[in-house]
């Protein structure tokens, strides 16, 4: 069928609208019309060639939409079904037996091959271009960044009609990266600190997450005052201007010594090797921010040494159908306001809403790409 998606045709190329044409579905899959989709630093980081996606292709990775068609065998959703798309996996590797599909041996091919993985058609790409050549699509399983995307059925969650379908396309991603860093990894007990580096959309929906622990001191740090009062806002009960405030010290003085746990959600080396220095015995960094491609960061072995605990967490890791319906039951009882962190804009706005997440104004674009 004839789609309208975002094409970057090379490293550092702009998104440019082309009509394409994309496979129906094989066995297995489903074809969505997408209504929203969310701009993440991921498909930015991909763009600027931090992620290893074979140029040209489309990208887009947190979408939500309507099932228009489903391949043989697929009995899980049906023509009509509201879904997110969420992370793609194998199903048959020792850690999706485990239930840990974040953590699938073959994620990365899952996410960044650009083609099929599965049956028949694997190895090749279901999108084509106007002249017949081909272009790399199946981003995170399901290049959003078009009119309509075809994507596994066992990665989507199906969810209720009355839900807003345009805000849920972030809970594929950016939002449950940072809420299930909180909920599935740092798992904080009563009393304990929460240190969060970073409030943009990860940072803040670990904010919020965190409200839901037990944790007693929530604390968010960030350049940008306006951030910080949301974080305030969403349930932080301290926070940090880093940029006129010594972040050491700071945590120290609110904490009253060395933080429990403390989440970077800003990917900077500079930043997790302070992180590092915040925790103390038995302390918890958990990196959360993705960091440039070959990046590398080095603590003080000795104070690792006393129990300290250096973990990475990969898309709030628990599994889409788990967390995602979680989020939005939190979100219906007014205990996780992820819709305060939404801008929505045109299909035809992607350079504005990606120039306005820069600046700092918007916090988490999301496309309007059809109507329910």
């Amino acid at each position: 069928m004839q789609i309208d998606a975002y094409v970057v045709d090379a490293i550092d190329a702009p998104f440019v609208r082309e009509d394409l044409t994309l496979d129906d579905p094989g066995p297995g899959e489903i074809l969505v019309r997408v209504v929203g989709t969310g701009v993440c630093h991921t498909d930015l980081n991909t763009q600027g060639g931090d992620m290893p996606l074979p140029l040209p292709g489309v990208l887009g990775h947190e979408g939500s939409g309507v099932v228009e068609v489903v391949g043989e065998g697929v009995d899980n959703v049906a023509p009509g079904d509201h879904v997110i798309m969420g992370w793609p996996y194998c199903g048959t590797c020792r850690n999706c037996v485990r239930g840990q599909h974040r953590y699938c041996v073959n994620i990365g091919a899952e996410l960044l091959a650009g083609v099929r993985l599965h049956g028949a058609d694997a190895g090749s790409s279901a999108y084509t271009r106007a002249d017949g050549s081909s272009l790399s699509g199946h981003f995170f399983g399901q290049s959003s960044f078009a009119t309509y995307s075809l994507t596994r059925a066992n990665a989507v969650v199906k969810v209720d009609k009355d839900v807003d379908l345009t805000l849920l396309g972030p809970l594929a991603c950016g939002i449950t990266t940072g809420a299930g860093a909180i909920f599935s990894t740092a798992q904080p007990g009563p009393g304990e600190s929460v240190v969060i580096i970073g409030a943009g959309a990860v940072g803040l929906a670990a904010v919020m997450a965190a409200r839901n622990t037990p944790a007693a001191t929530i604390v968010a740090v960030d350049l940008q005052d306006n951030r910080l009062e949301l974080a305030t806002e969403l349930g932080a009960t301290h926070t940090i201007n880093s940029g006129d405030t010594d972040m050491l010290d700071a945590i120290s003085e609110i904490c009253g010594g060395p933080a429990d746990y403390v989440l970077d959600c800003t990917g900077n080396i500079k930043v997790i090797e302070q992180a590092a220095d915040a925790v103390g015995l038995l302390g918890t960094v958990i990196l959360v921010g993705g960091a440039p491609a070959e990046a590398r960061f080095s603590v003080d072995h000795m104070r690792t040494l006393f129990g300290k605990t250096i973990v990475g967490t990969l898309g709030g890791s628990s599994t889409s159908h788990e967390l995602i319906p979680g989020l939005i039951k939190l979100h219906q009882a007014g205990r996780f306001p992820f819709d305060r962190l939404v801008t929505v804009y045109d299909f035809d706005e992607i350079d504005t809403a990606i120039h306005d997440a820069h600046e700092g104004g918007t916090i988490k674009a999301v496309l309007r790409v059809s109507d329910v």
